[in-house]
């Protein structure tokens, strides 16, 4: 009890001035500032971007955006990759139209055009016929009622990029058969 009515002699230190305690708390408001760090710190951005894209390229699921992850997006990824559209003819079809217009001819230029339009339309039939397969082969793997929104659209879009252009590179060979 006689331990509880003595009071404590204090904390065994002085109290630091306040300056000194400010000056122990103070943080800069920015990281390391030097040349040394800045180009450190770049050059680690620089590394985990550069692995980053490496793993969205070859598919890493860890990589990819919100719009390419989950299995029904891969299996319309690969639906699209299996097949050849029409899709991936408008941009060199697009320079061959550009370089017809320096040709002093109105019926080359008209012809070129025309074919141009064509193919915008071939191309949305083939959109609508590669959406059509994506969501007939996800149904027919992951059931009707667990059909993710915007598969369609997705595979469509796909459909019209080049194969090489696109984002992830295709995991699939060109007419291969998908179980």
């Amino acid at each position: 009890m006689s331990d509880l009515s003595e009071p404590k002699a204090g904390k065994g230190r002085p109290t630091p001035a306040r300056k000194d305690q400010e000056h122990a708390n103070q943080r800069p408001l920015v990281g390391d500032r030097s040349k040394a760090a800045k180009s450190a710190n770049k050059d680690k951005v620089r590394e985990e971007r550069k692995k980053s894209r490496e793993g969205m390229m070859a598919g890493d699921e860890r990589y990819l955006t919100a719009r390419d992850k989950g299995p029904q997006r891969k299996l319309a990824r690969d639906v699209v990759d299996t097949r050849f559209t029409a899709g991936e003819l408008v941009l060199p079809l697009l320079l061959v139209v550009v370089l017809t217009t320096f040709i002093d001819s109105y019926i080359v230029q008209l012809v070129s055009l025309f074919t141009m339009w064509g193919l915008f339309g071939v191309v949305a039939i083939d959109a609508w016929i590669v959406g059509r397969r994506v969501k007939k082969m996800v149904t027919a793997k992951f059931g009707a009622d667990k059909l993710e929104g915007g598969l369609v659209w997705y595979g469509a879009m796909r459909s019209i990029q080049m194969r090489s252009l696109r984002i992830p590179k295709p995991q699939v060979a060109r007419f291969a058969k998908l179980k």
